[in-house]
C-alpha cells in the first residue's frame, strides 16, 4: 500500500499552520531543526532462509523522536533521554581514560557554548550599534574626512571645534552645503528637509524589502514568539541563520531610519538566533529540545546584557519575563554567558564613551522623601499609558490583519516613515535619535551644556565658584519644554502604529522631565539656598521606568535594569515605588503585558503561567472524545495491520494515539506519536522487503508465532511510550492544567478504573481557558 497520501497530511497535526507576526509562511528548509535520533522500530532478517523479527534498538531511525513544525515538544520525554544520555556517559567513564575525557568535555561544553554565544552576541550588537550611529547621522549629512565617520567621530579630531560648539565642524557638511552650498536660509532648510525624508524612506524601503524577500521571520521585536518557543513550540526558521543575518542589517536600517522603535527587543531575538545557530556545534544540545532551550534562556539574558548594558538585569529579564524552565544551572549559565557578552561590547566600546549604551549617567544628588509622591504619579501615568498603549496597539495590529492594510506591508512601512520624517524633522527632540534623547533627557544640566533645556541664567555665576547656584529658567527652557510636550504626545500615537511592522521593531522607551522651578511652595521644605533641588534626569529616568513597566510589566528586571543604568544604589527605592505603582495600575485596567497580548493576538499555544485558574470544573468536562463525538482513535497491542494503521493516519490530523490491550477491554499500555509511527514504518519497508499491507504490527514485549505463511510482523514496541501521563476522569481542572505548566505536557490520558476514557492536549487546555475568559476559542487554531 502507498502511503505516500499520508505523510504529506501528517503535518497539519494536532496543532495546526501558523500566522507569525501577521505573515503566513511556508518553511522548506529546517536548518534549525536537524533530525534527531533516537528510537528504532523493526525489520526482518533472514536467518538461513527463514525470516527473523528484529527489533531495531541497534540500530538509528532517522527522524524518530523529532517534531513537526508549528507543534509543542514533550519535556518529559527530552529530559528523560537527556538522563539516559548522561547516565551512559556516566558509566563509560570508568571504562578508560578517553572516555573520561569526553564525558569531562560534556560537561564542560555548556560553559564553552555560553562563552561563544556571549562573544558573538556582543560583536554583533557592537556592529548593529556603530553602523545605525553613523546611518542616523547621514540623514542630516556626510564626514569629508571619511563618510564612514559619524557626526561626532568626524568632529572629534577637528582643531576649529568649540567646547560650546562641539557639533560644529569644517569636516562635517550638511546636506544642503554640499548641494547648494550655503547652510543659512529658507532653502538650506528645506533642503536638508528632503534629504532627511529621502533617505528615511530608503532605509525603511530596504529594511522591509530584505525582510519580505529574505526572512519574513525577522520582522517585529521577537519576544512573543521567542516566549512561545521557550514554553516548547516549535517555529522552525525562526531562530534560523537568514533570520539572524537578515535581522542584522534590517535592524539597523529600521532604526537608522527614524521610526519610533528601539533596538532592545531586537536584540533579544539576535542573541537567541547566536544560541540556537551554535548549539548545532554541540551534540548534546543539537538533539535535544529541552536542552537547547535551556540555552536560548541564556541567550535571552545576553540580548539584554548587551541592548541596555545590564548584565545583572538581562539575567532577571529571562527569569522573570521569557523563560518556561528555567533550572539554577541555567541561572549560572545565564549569569556567565550575559558577563561575557557585555565584556565584548565594552571592549569594542562603540560609543567610544567606555560604556555599554548612549544613555549612560551617573547621579550622586540624594533624592528627599517627599519626592516619592512625584514618583508615585508618574509610575500612575506609566500605567495608565502602558494599558493605553497595549489596547490601541492590538486594535491596530488586529485591524492590520483583518483588512487590506495587511495586504500592503510595504506601503504601510513607507506611508508610517514618510509621516514620522515629515512630522520629526521641525523638532529637534524628534528628530534625533531615540538613544540620543534619552541620554539629553536622563543628562543632569552643568555649566557647559549647550541643550536647551539646560539654559539657565547664569548671570549669578562667578568664574571661580565650582557649585551651581540658583538660577532661573531661560527662554530656551520653556520653549523646550513645549517642544518636549509635542514629541511626547507624537511619540506616544506614532509608536502605537509602528510597533508591529514588518520592521524589526522594538518598544521605544518614553521619557519624561521635570524642570527646575525651586520657588513653589511645595518645594521650599527641602530647598535650601545654594543646594540641589531636584534631579530633573532622575524625574526623566523612573518616568521612563514607569512607562516600560506599565507596557510589560516588568518590575525586578526592570529596576535592576535601570539601577545598572544609571549606577545609583540610592535611587532603588524611587524606581521601585514606580515600577510596582505602574504594574498595579496596568493590571488593574488590563491583566496582559505587550508580549502576551501579542501572543494571544497571534493564536500561539502559550500556557501563561501568572494566570490564575479558579474555574470548578473537572477532566471529564474538558476532555475528548465528548459524547456527541465518535470514539476515541486508537491503537491494539497486537490486533492490527500496517494497512489498518495507515489508515487511521490517513483519516486522521491527532498528533498521536493511545495503544490499549484490546478494543473491548480498553485498558491502557503506552502512547505512540503520529511521526514516530509513520517514519518507522517507512523505514521498515525501505530496510525490508517483506513488509506489506497485511503485516501484523505489535507492541508487546514478546511477539507470537505467526504462521508460516503470513508475511513477517513489525515490532514497534521501541518507539512507544510505555508510561504516558495519566489521570482520572475526577480530577479537578485546575490541578490538571497546573501539571501541564509545570511538567510541559503535550497531552495527558484520562482514565477510569484503569480503563481509557479520553486525552486532554494543550490545545483542549488553552482552548478551556480562553472559554472562561469569554474569549473565543478558535482563536487558538492557527491561520
Amino acid at each position: 500500500m502507498d502511503n505516500t497520501g499520508y505523510c504529506n497530511e501528517s503535518s497539519t497535526s494536532d496543532e495546526d499552520m501558523v500566522e507569525i507576526a501577521g505573515a503566513t509562511l511556508d518553511f522548506s528548509t529546517t536548518e534549525d531543526v536537524p533530525p534527531l535520533d533516537r528510537d528504532k522500530g523493526s525489520v526482518m532478517e533472514e536467518v538461513n532462509g527463514v525470516p527473523k523479527l528484529m527489533d531495531l534498538l541497534d540500530d538509528p531511525v532517522p527522524g524518530v523522536g523529532t517534531y513537526e513544525d508549528f507543534n509543542t515538544i514533550d519535556w518529559v520525554r527530552e529530559k528523560s533521554k537527556d538522563r539516559d544520555r548522561h547516565r551512559e556517559i556516566t558509566s563509560k567513564s570508568r571504562e578508560s581514560t578517553w572516555a573520561l575525557v569526553k564525558s569531562v568535555s560534556d560537561a564542560f561544553s555548556g560553559w564553552l557554548l555560553m562563552l561563544l554565544i556571549g562573544l558573538m552576541s556582543g560583536a554583533l550588537a557592537g556592529g548593529i550599534d556603530i553602523s545605525a550611529h553613523w546611518m542616523t547621522d547621514l540623514k542630516e549629512g556626510v564626514c569629508l574626512n571619511g563618510f564612514w565617520f559619524n557626526h561626532e567621530h568626524c568632529c572629534w579630531t577637528s582643531n576649529e571645534t568649540t567646547f560650546q560648539e562641539r557639533d560644529k565642524c569644517p569636516q562635517w557638511k550638511s546636506w544642503a552645503e554640499l548641494i547648494i552650498g550655503t547652510t543659512e536660509g529658507p532653502f538650506a532648510y528645506i533642503m536638508n528637509y528632503l534629504m532627511y525624508v529621502c533617505w528615511a524612506l530608503l532605509f525603511s524601503f530596504l529594511a522591509v524589502t530584505l525582510v519580505r524577500a529574505f526572512a519574513p521571520y525577522a520582522c517585529g521585536s521577537g519576544i512573543p514568539e521567542i516566549k512561545t518557543i521557550l514554553s516548547g513550540f516549535i517555529i522552525r526558521g525562526y531562530l534560523g541563520k537568514w533570520t539572524l543575518i537578515i535581522k542584522t542589517i534590517t535592524l539597523v536600517l529600521a532604526v537608522s531610519s527614524g521610526l519610533s522603535l528601539g533596538k532592545e527587543g531586537p536584540l533579544v531575538h539576535v542573541a537567541c538566533c547566536c544560541g540556537n545557530i551554535l548549539c548545532h556545534l554541540f551534540t548534546k544540545y543539537r538533539k535535544n529540545e529541552a536542552k537547547r532551550r535551556e540555552v536560548l534562556s541564556a541567550a535571552a539574558a545576553v540580548g539584554v546584557s548587551v541592548a541596555f548594558g545590564a548584565p545583572i538585569g538581562g539575567v532577571l529579564f529571562s527569569l522573570e519575563e521569557v523563560s518556561y524552565y528555567f533550572p539554577l544551572k541555567t541561572l549560572w549559565r545565564s549569569f556567565f554567558a550575559a558577563l561575557v557578552a557585555a565584556f565584548t561590547l565594552r571592549s569594542i566600546n562603540p560609543f567610544g564613551n567606555s560604556r555599554l549604551v548612549l544613555f549612560y549617567v551617573e547621579f550622586h544628588t540624594p533624592w528627599h522623601l517627599l519626592e516619592l509622591v512625584p514618583f508615585v504619579l508618574l509610575g500612575i501615568f506609566g500605567g495608565i499609558w502602558g494599558a493605553f498603549f497595549i489596547r490601541a496597539n492590538i486594535a491596530w495590529c488586529r485591524r492590520r490583519k483583518t483588512t487590506w492594510l495587511g495586504h500592503y506591508p510595504v506601503l504601510e512601512v513607507l506611508v508610517v516613515t514618510a509621516v514620522t520624517a515629515v512630522v520629526a524633522f521641525p523638532n529637534s527632540y524628534t528628530r534625533t535619535s531615540t538613544s540620543e534623547l534619552i541620554s539629553e533627557l536622563f543628562n543632569d544640566c552643568g555649566l557647559l551644556d549647550s541643550s536647551k533645556l539646560c539654559n539657565y541664567d547664569n548671570a549669578n555665576v562667578t568664574k571661580s565658584s565650582n557649585e551651581l547656584p540658583d538660577r532661573p529658567a531661560g527662554d530656551d527652557v520653556y520653549t523646550a519644554m513645549w517642544q518636549l510636550s509635542l514629541a511626547l504626545v507624537f511619540k506616544m500615537l506614532i509608536t502605537v502604529v509602528t510597533f508591529g511592522m514588518k520592521v524589526p521593531s522594538g518598544l521605544f522607551i518614553p521619557s519624561m522631565l521635570a524642570y527646575y522651578h525651586h520657588d513653589w511652595a511645595i518645594f521650599r521644605g527641602w530647598c535650601s539656598p545654594g543646594a540641589d533641588c531636584i534631579t530633573p534626569g532622575l524625574y526623566a529616568m523612573v518616568g521612563a521606568a514607569a512607562c516600560l513597566g506599565g507596557v510589560t510589566r516588568m518590575t525586578v528586571s526592570l529596576v535592576v535594569i535601570m539601577f545598572e543604568l544609571t549606577g545609583g544604589l540610592e535611587y532603588i527605592v524611587p524606581l521601585m515605588a514606580a515600577a510596582m505603582t505602574s504594574k498595579w495600575v496596568a493590571d488593574a485596567i488590563g491583566r496582559e503585558g505587550i508580549y502576551e497580548a501579542h501572543i494571544r493576538l497571534n493564536g500561539y499555544p502559550f500556557l501563561e503561567a501568572k494566570e490564575e485558574f479558579s474555574h470548578k470544573t473537572l477532566a471529564m468536562d474538558v476532555m475528548r472524545p465528548r459524547r456527541s463525538d465518535p470514539p476515541l482513535s486508537v491503537l491494539t497491542q497486537d490486533g492490527m495491520t500496517v494497512e489498518d494503521v495507515e489508515t487511521m493516519i490517513t483519516e486522521t490530523t491527532y498528533s498521536g494515539f493511545p495503544v490499549v490491550v484490546s478494543h473491548e477491554s480498553q485498558r491502557l499500555v503506552g502512547f505512540v506519536l503520529r511521526r514516530d509511527l509513520t517514519i518507522s514504518i517507512d523505514n521498515a519497508r525501505q530496510r525490508q522487503d517483506g513488509i506489506v499491507c497485511t503485516s501484523r504490527i505489535f507492541f508487546t514485549e514478546y511477539t507470537p508465532p505467526q504462521p508460516p505463511s503470513s508475511p513477517p510482523p513489525l515490532k514497534l514496541r521501541g518507539i512507544m511510550d510505555l508510561s504516558p501521563f495519566t489521570v482520572t476522569d475526577h480530577t479537578a481542572m485546575d490541578i490538571v492544567v497546573d501539571i501541564f505548566r509545570k511538567l510541559g505536557l503535550r497531552q495527558c490520558l484520562i482514565t477510569h478504573n484503569g480503563r481509557l476514557l479520553g486525552i486532554i492536549t494543550k490545545k483542549d487546555i488553552l482552548k478551556h481557558v480562553a472559554q472562561i475568559a469569554n474569549r473565543d476559542p478558535d482563536s487558538i487554531l492557527f491561520n
